[in-house]
């Protein structure tokens, strides 16, 4: 399958029905999903490759695969999700790494590589991420994309940081993607 961007170390592309035992992994883990009400079950992950899929044809985006170059593995996903947010309507980047590959930078490379195509390819005018304010690594990698904190919300039924980003701010700081 054709990625969609590249990074230095990773490569971005779409969800392939191959892709569920990785993701399994990932969302089946409790560790990584304690953020959320509960890890996944086999059904809710093949609800969230069927769900992405189908984002890619109504949206032109959503959450795809995070591979690295070196070794064509998947280590997650990441990408562009609608979401409405307190009445208005946004996009965000989200992502989930397998815990195995924390802390050696590759959410912030694919967030970052998504902030570019998102601004730089779709043309998109401002970016958020929606965090738990426990979820002291997505903050940081929040920050490291050049997020700053908006507001606090109660979002999905839980508090939750809502950050963000505006391609006019991104520009002025990083330039054009």
């Amino acid at each position: 399958m054709p990625a969609i961007f590249e990074t230095e170390r990773l490569y971005i592309r779409e969800f392939s029905d191959e892709d569920f035992p990785f993701l399994h992994a990932i969302f089946s883990d409790t560790e990584t999903m304690k953020h959320y009400p509960a890890p996944f079950s086999v059904e809710q992950t093949n609800n969230w490759i069927a769900r992405n899929k189908f984002r890619y044809e109504k949206d032109g985006f959503g959450l795809w695969s995070v591979c690295l170059k070196e070794t064509d593995e998947m280590i997650g996903d990441c990408g562009l999700v609608k979401q409405t947010v307190d009445g208005t309507d946004e996009v965000e980047i989200g992502y989930h790494i397998n815990k195995k590959y924390w802390s050696k930078g590759y959410a912030s490379e694919a967030a970052l590589g998504t902030r570019e195509y998102g601004f730089g390819r779709l043309g998109l005018k401002r970016l958020i991420s929606i965090i738990s304010p426990e979820n002291i690594p997505s903050i940081r990698v929040a920050e490291k994309i050049g997020f700053t904190l908006e507001k606090e919300s109660f979002i999905f039924n839980n508090p939750s940081y809502l950050c963000g980003l505006t391609n006019e701010i991104a520009s002025i700081f990083w330039g054009n993607p």
